[in-house]
Protein backbone atom coordinates (compact mmCIF):
# COMPACT_ATOMS: atom_id res chain seq x y z
CA UNK A 1 0.00 0.00 0.00
CA UNK A 2 2.59 1.92 1.21
CA UNK A 3 4.73 1.39 -2.40
CA UNK A 4 1.54 2.32 -4.14
CA UNK A 5 0.90 5.39 -2.64
CA UNK A 6 4.90 5.88 -3.69
CA UNK A 7 4.23 5.78 -6.95
CA UNK A 8 1.22 7.63 -7.00
CA UNK A 9 2.72 10.08 -5.94
CA UNK A 10 5.75 10.27 -8.07
CA UNK A 11 2.97 9.71 -10.96
CA UNK A 12 1.17 12.85 -9.98
CA UNK A 13 4.21 15.17 -9.80
CA UNK A 14 5.12 13.90 -13.19
CA UNK A 15 1.96 14.50 -14.97
CA UNK A 16 1.49 18.47 -12.97
CA UNK A 17 5.17 18.99 -13.61
CA UNK A 18 6.00 19.34 -9.53
CA UNK A 19 8.67 18.10 -7.41
CA UNK A 20 7.60 15.28 -5.42
CA UNK A 21 8.80 16.99 -2.13
CA UNK A 22 6.62 19.72 -3.07
CA UNK A 23 3.64 16.99 -2.99
CA UNK A 24 5.16 15.82 0.24
CA UNK A 25 4.84 19.14 1.69
CA UNK A 26 1.34 19.31 0.54
CA UNK A 27 0.38 15.58 2.09
CA UNK A 28 1.85 16.77 5.00
CA UNK A 29 -0.73 19.79 4.63
CA UNK A 30 -3.39 18.47 4.25
CA UNK A 31 -3.34 15.70 7.05
CA UNK A 32 -2.64 17.78 9.43
CA UNK A 33 -5.39 20.15 8.31
CA UNK A 34 -7.74 16.50 8.50
CA UNK A 35 -6.19 16.01 11.76
CA UNK A 36 -7.41 19.15 13.52
CA UNK A 37 -10.70 18.90 12.80
CA UNK A 38 -10.92 15.64 14.47
CA UNK A 39 -12.45 16.00 18.23
CA UNK A 40 -9.85 16.90 21.15
CA UNK A 41 -7.46 17.24 18.97
CA UNK A 42 -4.31 19.55 19.81
CA UNK A 43 -4.00 23.16 18.46
CA UNK A 44 -0.75 22.59 18.86
CA UNK A 45 0.08 19.76 16.04
CA UNK A 46 1.81 18.52 12.74
CA UNK A 47 2.34 15.99 10.70
CA UNK A 48 5.56 13.82 9.36
CA UNK A 49 6.27 11.55 6.72
CA UNK A 50 8.55 9.02 6.46
CA UNK A 51 9.51 8.87 1.99
CA UNK A 52 10.86 5.44 2.09
CA UNK A 53 8.28 3.77 4.15
CA UNK A 54 5.28 6.35 3.56
CA UNK A 55 3.84 6.08 7.09
CA UNK A 56 2.79 9.21 8.66
CA UNK A 57 3.17 10.20 12.46
CA UNK A 58 1.43 12.76 14.39
CA UNK A 59 3.31 15.23 16.80
CA UNK A 60 1.93 17.98 19.21
CA UNK A 61 3.18 20.25 22.21
CA UNK A 62 1.41 21.71 24.71
CA UNK A 63 1.01 25.28 24.62
CA UNK A 64 1.27 27.78 27.78
CA UNK A 65 -0.92 30.78 28.70
CA UNK A 66 0.91 33.33 26.17
CA UNK A 67 0.33 30.23 23.25
CA UNK A 68 3.77 29.54 23.03
CA UNK A 69 4.98 25.55 22.89
CA UNK A 70 6.31 23.77 26.30
CA UNK A 71 7.44 21.15 27.18
CA UNK A 72 8.63 18.05 24.78
CA UNK A 73 7.41 16.95 22.02
CA UNK A 74 4.61 13.77 22.02
CA UNK A 75 3.14 11.77 19.45
CA UNK A 76 -0.78 12.10 18.78
CA UNK A 77 -1.20 9.73 16.19
CA UNK A 78 -5.42 8.32 15.90
CA UNK A 79 -6.01 4.88 15.25
CA UNK A 80 -6.77 4.38 11.74
CA UNK A 81 -6.24 8.02 10.98
CA UNK A 82 -5.06 7.55 7.52
CA UNK A 83 -8.65 6.17 6.75
CA UNK A 84 -10.48 8.67 8.77
CA UNK A 85 -8.19 11.60 7.12
CA UNK A 86 -8.41 10.27 3.92
CA UNK A 87 -11.41 12.30 2.79
CA UNK A 88 -10.49 15.99 4.32
CA UNK A 89 -6.96 15.56 2.98
CA UNK A 90 -8.32 14.86 -0.64
CA UNK A 91 -9.55 18.73 -1.16
CA UNK A 92 -6.30 20.14 0.85
CA UNK A 93 -4.39 18.39 -1.13
CA UNK A 94 -6.07 19.34 -4.73
CA UNK A 95 -5.69 22.72 -2.78
CA UNK A 96 -2.05 22.25 -2.49
CA UNK A 97 -1.37 21.43 -5.69
CA UNK A 98 -3.20 23.90 -7.71
CA UNK A 99 -1.29 25.98 -5.55
CA UNK A 100 2.15 24.62 -6.21
CA UNK A 101 0.92 24.94 -9.69
CA UNK A 102 0.67 28.40 -9.84
CA UNK A 103 3.67 29.10 -8.02
CA UNK A 104 5.71 27.27 -10.48
CA UNK A 105 4.18 28.98 -13.46
CA UNK A 106 4.63 32.24 -11.75
CA UNK A 107 8.40 31.57 -11.31
CA UNK A 108 8.68 30.20 -14.60
CA UNK A 109 7.62 33.35 -16.79
CA UNK A 110 8.32 35.95 -13.73
CA UNK A 111 11.96 36.55 -14.94
CA UNK A 112 11.26 36.88 -18.63
CA UNK A 113 9.91 40.41 -18.98
CA UNK A 114 11.60 41.89 -22.32
CA UNK A 115 11.23 38.12 -23.51
CA UNK A 116 9.17 36.94 -26.87
CA UNK A 117 6.53 34.33 -26.53
CA UNK A 118 5.05 32.49 -29.63
CA UNK A 119 1.37 31.72 -28.45
CA UNK A 120 -1.57 30.21 -30.37
CA UNK A 121 -4.85 33.01 -30.83
CA UNK A 122 -7.45 31.03 -28.37
CA UNK A 123 -9.91 33.92 -28.01
CA UNK A 124 -10.66 37.66 -29.35
CA UNK A 125 -13.13 40.10 -28.45
CA UNK A 126 -12.96 43.41 -27.97
CA UNK A 127 -11.27 43.71 -25.13
CA UNK A 128 -8.39 41.91 -25.22
CA UNK A 129 -6.77 38.56 -26.86
CA UNK A 130 -5.83 35.29 -25.16
CA UNK A 131 -2.98 33.58 -26.51
CA UNK A 132 -2.46 30.05 -25.66
CA UNK A 133 1.21 29.76 -24.58
CA UNK A 134 1.06 25.91 -23.59
CA UNK A 135 0.89 25.59 -19.87
CA UNK A 136 -0.60 28.95 -18.94
CA UNK A 137 -2.48 31.69 -21.29
CA UNK A 138 -1.26 35.51 -22.13
CA UNK A 139 -3.14 38.29 -22.19
CA UNK A 140 -2.99 40.51 -25.32
CA UNK A 141 -4.92 43.97 -24.31
CA UNK A 142 -6.32 46.02 -26.93
CA UNK A 143 -3.97 48.69 -26.29
CA UNK A 144 -1.19 46.67 -26.99
CA UNK A 145 -2.61 45.30 -30.41
CA UNK A 146 -1.98 46.75 -33.79
CA UNK A 147 -4.15 48.46 -35.42
CA UNK A 148 -6.41 46.70 -37.86
CA UNK A 149 -4.28 43.78 -37.35
CA UNK A 150 -7.15 40.87 -36.63
CA UNK A 151 -5.51 37.46 -37.01
CA UNK A 152 -7.33 34.41 -37.62
CA UNK A 153 -8.20 32.33 -34.97
CA UNK A 154 -5.66 29.45 -33.87
CA UNK A 155 -3.26 31.83 -36.09
CA UNK A 156 -0.18 31.65 -34.13
CA UNK A 157 2.12 35.02 -33.63
CA UNK A 158 5.05 36.31 -31.69
CA UNK A 159 4.47 38.38 -28.69
CA UNK A 160 6.71 40.57 -25.97
CA UNK A 161 6.53 39.93 -22.75
CA UNK A 162 5.34 43.46 -20.98
CA UNK A 163 4.30 42.38 -17.29
CA UNK A 164 3.65 38.97 -15.41
CA UNK A 165 1.12 39.56 -12.43
CA UNK A 166 0.51 37.32 -9.55
CA UNK A 167 -2.96 37.01 -8.75
CA UNK A 168 -5.26 34.15 -7.10
CA UNK A 169 -5.78 32.33 -10.22
CA UNK A 170 -2.05 32.14 -11.06
CA UNK A 171 0.21 34.42 -13.13
CA UNK A 172 -1.16 36.58 -15.49
CA UNK A 173 0.77 37.53 -18.83
CA UNK A 174 0.61 40.75 -20.23
CA UNK A 175 2.12 40.66 -23.81
CA UNK A 176 2.21 43.17 -26.33
CA UNK A 177 2.52 43.25 -30.39
CA UNK A 178 3.45 46.94 -30.63
CA UNK A 179 6.56 47.83 -28.31
CA UNK A 180 9.44 48.46 -29.86
CA UNK A 181 11.54 45.55 -28.08
CA UNK A 182 9.06 43.22 -30.42
CA UNK A 183 10.78 44.36 -33.03
CA UNK A 184 14.43 43.81 -31.63
CA UNK A 185 13.73 40.99 -30.25
CA UNK A 186 12.70 39.86 -34.14
CA UNK A 187 15.91 40.68 -35.39
CA UNK A 188 17.47 38.76 -32.72
CA UNK A 189 16.08 35.78 -33.52
CA UNK A 190 16.66 36.33 -37.34
CA UNK A 191 19.88 37.93 -37.01
CA UNK A 192 22.88 35.32 -35.34
CA UNK A 193 25.22 38.57 -35.04
CA UNK A 194 23.00 40.33 -32.72
CA UNK A 195 22.45 37.42 -30.89
CA UNK A 196 26.11 36.82 -30.54
CA UNK A 197 26.32 40.76 -29.56
CA UNK A 198 28.64 42.07 -32.92
CA UNK A 199 25.84 43.87 -34.05
CA UNK A 200 23.98 46.21 -31.67
CA UNK A 201 20.22 47.43 -31.91
CA UNK A 202 21.07 50.97 -30.51
CA UNK A 203 17.79 52.85 -31.14
CA UNK A 204 14.20 51.88 -32.50
CA UNK A 205 11.83 54.39 -33.00
CA UNK A 206 8.07 52.32 -34.03
CA UNK A 207 4.73 53.46 -35.24
CA UNK A 208 3.42 49.84 -35.28
CA UNK A 209 1.26 48.52 -38.04
CA UNK A 210 2.91 51.76 -41.05
CA UNK A 211 6.74 52.18 -40.31
CA UNK A 212 9.55 51.19 -37.78
CA UNK A 213 13.32 52.91 -37.66
CA UNK A 214 16.09 51.01 -36.25
CA UNK A 215 19.90 52.38 -35.69
CA UNK A 216 22.04 49.59 -35.67
CA UNK A 217 26.09 49.87 -34.39
CA UNK A 218 28.86 46.67 -35.21
CA UNK A 219 31.44 46.15 -32.54
CA UNK A 220 33.96 44.90 -35.70
CA UNK A 221 34.98 46.97 -38.02
CA UNK A 222 34.75 43.44 -40.36
CA UNK A 223 31.05 43.45 -40.23
CA UNK A 224 28.33 45.64 -42.36
CA UNK A 225 25.59 46.14 -39.05
CA UNK A 226 22.81 47.03 -41.72
CA UNK A 227 23.86 44.28 -44.43
CA UNK A 228 23.57 41.43 -41.40
CA UNK A 229 20.36 43.07 -40.67
CA UNK A 230 19.22 42.79 -44.05
CA UNK A 231 20.51 39.53 -44.84
CA UNK A 232 21.47 37.78 -48.58
CA UNK A 233 18.70 39.92 -50.51
CA UNK A 234 16.89 41.11 -47.42
CA UNK A 235 15.60 37.60 -46.73
CA UNK A 236 16.42 38.54 -42.86
CA UNK A 237 14.69 41.50 -43.04
CA UNK A 238 11.88 40.06 -44.67
CA UNK A 239 11.06 37.88 -41.93
CA UNK A 240 10.94 40.21 -39.42
CA UNK A 241 8.58 42.30 -41.90
CA UNK A 242 6.42 39.07 -42.67
CA UNK A 243 5.81 38.30 -38.55
CA UNK A 244 4.69 42.10 -38.21
CA UNK A 245 2.54 41.41 -41.13
CA UNK A 246 4.14 43.97 -43.63
CA UNK A 247 5.25 47.10 -41.41
CA UNK A 248 8.35 49.02 -43.11
CA UNK A 249 11.45 48.76 -41.70
CA UNK A 250 14.15 51.33 -42.19
CA UNK A 251 17.55 50.30 -41.29
CA UNK A 252 19.98 53.11 -40.34
CA UNK A 253 23.55 52.77 -39.42
CA UNK A 254 24.48 54.40 -35.76
CA UNK A 255 26.79 57.39 -35.17
CA UNK A 256 28.61 59.06 -32.67
CA UNK A 257 28.06 62.56 -34.24
CA UNK A 258 24.57 63.99 -33.80
CA UNK A 259 24.65 66.02 -37.25
CA UNK A 260 25.51 62.61 -39.10
CA UNK A 261 23.39 60.73 -37.19
CA UNK A 262 19.97 62.85 -37.41
CA UNK A 263 21.07 63.27 -41.20
CA UNK A 264 21.06 58.98 -41.24
CA UNK A 265 18.24 59.19 -39.31
CA UNK A 266 15.68 61.21 -42.08
CA UNK A 267 16.82 58.56 -44.68
CA UNK A 268 15.69 58.06 -48.13
CA UNK A 269 15.56 62.01 -47.75
CA UNK A 270 19.19 63.56 -48.84
CA UNK A 271 20.18 66.47 -46.25
CA UNK A 272 21.75 69.82 -46.67
CA UNK A 273 22.70 70.93 -43.05
CA UNK A 274 22.20 70.05 -39.19
CA UNK A 275 22.46 73.41 -37.07
CA UNK A 276 21.84 71.74 -33.64
CA UNK A 277 20.82 73.82 -30.25
CA UNK A 278 22.39 72.26 -27.42
CA UNK A 279 20.30 75.09 -25.19
CA UNK A 280 16.58 73.68 -26.53
CA UNK A 281 17.99 69.71 -27.53
CA UNK A 282 16.12 70.68 -31.08
CA UNK A 283 18.23 70.75 -34.27
CA UNK A 284 17.40 72.63 -38.01
CA UNK A 285 17.70 70.54 -40.56
CA UNK A 286 18.47 72.02 -44.19
CA UNK A 287 17.30 69.98 -47.34
CA UNK A 288 17.05 70.98 -50.94
CA UNK A 289 13.53 72.11 -51.61
CA UNK A 290 12.59 68.91 -53.76
CA UNK A 291 13.46 66.63 -50.89
CA UNK A 292 11.27 68.37 -48.27
CA UNK A 293 8.10 66.38 -48.62
CA UNK A 294 10.20 63.03 -48.77
CA UNK A 295 12.23 64.54 -45.18
CA UNK A 296 9.00 64.84 -43.61
CA UNK A 297 7.09 62.21 -44.70
CA UNK A 298 3.51 60.75 -45.02
CA UNK A 299 1.69 63.15 -42.23
CA UNK A 300 5.21 64.05 -41.06
CA UNK A 301 5.72 60.07 -39.92
CA UNK A 302 9.52 60.15 -41.30
CA UNK A 303 10.79 63.28 -39.11
CA UNK A 304 8.94 62.01 -35.98
CA UNK A 305 10.34 58.50 -36.29
CA UNK A 306 13.69 60.38 -36.46
CA UNK A 307 13.19 62.73 -34.07
CA UNK A 308 12.92 59.50 -31.80
CA UNK A 309 15.16 57.46 -32.99
CA UNK A 310 17.78 60.53 -32.18
CA UNK A 311 16.29 61.98 -29.40
CA UNK A 312 16.06 64.94 -30.64
CA UNK A 313 13.38 67.68 -31.76
CA UNK A 314 13.60 68.00 -35.72
CA UNK A 315 12.55 71.29 -37.73
CA UNK A 316 13.29 69.96 -41.00
CA UNK A 317 13.16 73.41 -43.64
CA UNK A 318 13.88 73.79 -47.25
CA UNK A 319 16.77 76.30 -48.49
CA UNK A 320 14.30 78.45 -49.82
CA UNK A 321 12.76 79.23 -46.90
CA UNK A 322 15.66 79.01 -44.46
CA UNK A 323 17.54 81.76 -46.88
CA UNK A 324 14.36 83.61 -46.62
CA UNK A 325 14.60 83.82 -42.88
CA UNK A 326 17.89 84.49 -42.74
CA UNK A 327 17.87 87.48 -44.85
CA UNK A 328 14.52 88.41 -42.81
CA UNK A 329 16.64 87.82 -39.26
CA UNK A 330 19.45 90.04 -40.99
CA UNK A 331 17.50 93.14 -42.18
CA UNK A 332 15.26 93.79 -39.01
CA UNK A 333 16.99 95.26 -35.90
CA UNK A 334 15.26 93.53 -32.80
CA UNK A 335 15.07 95.71 -29.20
CA UNK A 336 17.19 94.06 -26.68
CA UNK A 337 15.28 92.37 -23.98
CA UNK A 338 12.52 89.35 -23.30
CA UNK A 339 8.54 89.17 -23.04
CA UNK A 340 7.26 88.17 -20.05
CA UNK A 341 4.01 87.53 -18.64
CA UNK A 342 1.78 90.01 -15.75
CA UNK A 343 1.40 87.41 -12.69
CA UNK A 344 -1.64 88.83 -11.97
CA UNK A 345 -3.35 90.17 -15.51
CA UNK A 346 -1.86 87.22 -17.47
CA UNK A 347 -0.77 90.14 -20.07
CA UNK A 348 2.41 89.51 -21.94
CA UNK A 349 4.55 92.85 -21.03
CA UNK A 350 8.14 93.93 -23.37
CA UNK A 351 10.88 93.66 -20.29
CA UNK A 352 14.17 96.08 -21.76
CA UNK A 353 17.17 94.88 -20.95
CA UNK A 354 18.50 97.69 -19.80
CA UNK A 355 16.07 97.64 -16.60
CA UNK A 356 13.56 99.74 -17.12
CA UNK A 357 9.92 99.30 -16.20
CA UNK A 358 8.15 96.64 -18.76
CA UNK A 359 5.39 98.41 -21.14
CA UNK A 360 2.57 96.39 -22.72
CA UNK A 361 2.57 94.88 -26.01
CA UNK A 362 0.45 97.85 -27.31
CA UNK A 363 2.73 99.74 -25.78
CA UNK A 364 5.86 98.09 -27.32
CA UNK A 365 4.28 98.21 -31.12
CA UNK A 366 3.63 101.55 -30.90
CA UNK A 367 7.39 102.06 -29.77
CA UNK A 368 8.11 99.75 -32.91
CA UNK A 369 6.13 101.86 -34.99
CA UNK A 370 7.61 104.95 -33.99
CA UNK A 371 11.22 103.59 -34.47
CA UNK A 372 10.13 102.56 -37.56
CA UNK A 373 8.70 106.22 -38.74
CA UNK A 374 12.16 107.88 -37.38
CA UNK A 375 14.25 105.44 -39.51
CA UNK A 376 11.72 106.32 -42.35
CA UNK A 377 12.44 109.78 -41.86
CA UNK A 378 15.71 109.45 -41.57
CA UNK A 379 15.91 108.12 -44.75
CA UNK A 380 14.26 110.45 -46.37
CA UNK A 381 15.95 113.65 -45.43
CA UNK A 382 18.96 111.11 -46.32
CA UNK A 383 18.01 111.36 -49.69
CA UNK A 384 17.20 115.08 -49.70
CA UNK A 385 20.34 115.86 -49.01
CA UNK A 386 21.94 113.53 -51.68
CA UNK A 387 19.82 115.30 -54.40
CA UNK A 388 20.60 118.66 -53.25
CA UNK A 389 24.33 118.47 -53.23
CA UNK A 390 23.79 116.18 -56.71
CA UNK A 391 21.91 119.51 -57.92
CA UNK A 392 24.46 121.84 -56.73
CA UNK A 393 27.22 120.01 -59.12
CA UNK A 394 25.76 121.47 -62.27
CA UNK A 395 25.20 125.02 -61.54
CA UNK A 396 28.99 125.37 -60.58
CA UNK A 397 29.95 123.47 -63.89
CA UNK A 398 27.43 126.35 -65.51
CA UNK A 399 28.98 129.17 -63.74
CA UNK A 400 32.22 127.88 -64.64
CA UNK A 401 31.64 127.65 -68.55
CA UNK A 402 30.29 131.72 -68.33
CA UNK A 403 33.41 132.66 -66.94
CA UNK A 404 35.69 131.15 -69.31
CA UNK A 405 33.86 132.78 -72.32
CA UNK A 406 34.22 135.78 -70.52
CA UNK A 407 38.00 135.66 -70.48
CA UNK A 408 37.35 134.40 -74.51
CA UNK A 409 36.04 137.70 -74.96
Amino acid sequence: MNQDMMEALQALATDRGISVDALFGALADALEHAYKRMPDAYEYAWVTINPETMEFQVFAQELDEDGEPVGDEFEVTPDNFGRIAAQTARQVMTQRIREAERELKYEEYAGREGDIVTGMIQQTDARYTLLDLGRVEALLPQAEQVPFERPDSNARIKAYIVEVRKTAKGPQIVVSRTHPGLVKRLFELEVPEIADGIVEIRACAREPGHRTKIAVWSNDANVDPVGACVGARGARVRQVVNELRGEKIDIVPFHDDLQEFVTRALSPAKVTEVRPDEMTGDCDVIVPDFQLSLAIGKEGQNARLASRLTGWGINIKSETQFAEEQAYAEGVEWADGEWIQDPETGENLWQPADGSDPISEAGYLAMQEEEAAATDEASATDDEYSEDEAGDGPVADAGDESAADDEAE
